[in-house]
């Protein structure tokens, strides 16, 4: 056990959402698979986590000077059902959890901006409509 760290009784709530919290993917989840398999239908070209930019975005477009990011709802805040919907327990650290993250999107997106880059973000419940995640990508690229 490390230190400072408390027990973990099994059966617990702790150990349930330790257990989820550890199956979060930031990178290759099936919403971004999705964005990216149409824009490379599409016949735009890539690059991936580009860690020298602000964000690591999730599709780099460096010809076109062009990011996008591929966001879940819940944890980006997204004004979606799934969103919009607050763990029962511990709500005041996920309220100010999801708010970092919001304020952190905002800070990347305009630092990204100021360095010339056009940003789109695609939130998850998005990538449900194939018709409009063309149409959207189509516009941006």
């Amino acid at each position: 056990m490390r230190a400072g760290s408390l027990p973990l009784s099994e059966g617990s709530v702790s150990v349930e959402r330790s257990a989820v919290m550890r199956a979060v993917k930031s990178t290759n989840t099936r919403p971004e698979m999705i964005v990216r398999s149409l824009a490379h239908r599409l016949g735009f070209r890539f690059r991936l986590h580009r860690k020298n930019l602000p964000g690591c975005p999730d599709l780099v477009f460096a010809t076109r000077r062009k990011v996008i990011f591929v966001d879940g709802c819940f944890w980006h805040g997204h004004d979606c059902k799934r969103g919009a919907r607050m763990p029962k327990t511990n709500a005041s650290y996920w309220t100010a959890k999801i708010a970092r993250n919001r304020s952190r999107d905002a800070r990347t997106r305009q630092e990204l901006t100021a360095q010339g880059w056009d940003v789109l973000t695609i939130f998850e419940c998005e990538t449900k409509d194939a018709t409009a995640l063309r149409e959207r990508l189509e516009a941006f690229l």
